[in-house]
């Protein structure tokens, strides 16, 4: 490798930006996908792009045949996130299962009462009000959301949010009586069917979880599940 290639990469890592390195196999020429990069040595056309934008979406390496061509593909995505609103119980078990996932997490409460470094010890937390914060944190399809604190007055915010960003999963907690009431009351606010149906609720898999690690469980599984399950459509 380059050292302006390099340098570029390891600084596209230090900002946390995605990139993609291809590299093809006989020759060894690369070329950097990603902010800034120099000048590249391979050529990138529109099938080979499309290779690079499946394994970017995919988080995965690999190889790619192109007019027989071999090329290595190799992806350098920053951390997938999640945001969990409500410094609960239930996100006290999901934080750290989800840190080993290799989720970067950050938990939201304005009530700073709960939300404490020592309830929730190495997890960035913020205590800004959850449209304040999640406005602030930037969602994308790289984030997950998940609202916990049944409190309308904190939740619905939240979804007001993630519901106009394009995260690859929200989540809100409360039984199908719970959210038929949310569900009215995001209709009264503007948001349409269609929009309503990307919440998972109530959230988690159904697997009889009953304790708050239980139901933790049950949320990150069906986390992965839509993270590496068939897509259904969505904004990049």
């Amino acid at each position: 490798m380059k050292t302006a290639t390099l340098k570029a990469l390891l600084a596209a890592r230090a900002a946390k930006t995605p990139a993609a390195l291809v590299t093809e196999i006989d020759g060894g020429a690369q070329t950097l996908l990603c902010d800034r990069a120099p000048p590249g040595e391979v050529a990138i056309g529109a099938a080979l792009q499309a290779e690079v934008d499946a394994a970017r979406s995919a988080d995965r390496s690999g190889t790619a045949e192109i007019d027989g061509k071999q090329y290595f593909i190799q992806i350098f995505n920053p951390p997938r996130r999640l945001i969990l609103v409500g410094a609960v119980h239930i996100a006290q078990s999901l934080a750290p299962m989800a840190a080993l996932a290799g989720y970067a997490v950050t938990v939201v409460d304005p009530r700073g009462a709960f939300a404490t470094e020592l309830r929730f010890p190495g997890v960035s937390l913020s205590t800004e009000w959850p449209d304040d914060a999640l406005t602030a944190l930037d969602i994308d399809r790289r984030t997950a959301v998940v609202t916990l604190t049944h409190d309308p007055k904190l939740d619905d915010p939240a979804l007001h949010v993630a519901l106009g960003a394009y995260p690859f999963y929200i989540g809100a907690l409360g039984s199908r009586k719970t959210h038929g009431k949310r569900l009215d009351r995001l209709r009264a606010a503007g948001f349409d069917d269609a929009t309503l149906a990307r919440i998972h609720a109530p959230v988690g898999l159904d697997i009889g979880a009953v304790s708050p690690a239980e139901i933790a469980i049950s949320v990150l599984a069906e986390l992965t599940r839509e993270l590496h399950g068939p897509k259904t459509g969505g904004k990049e």
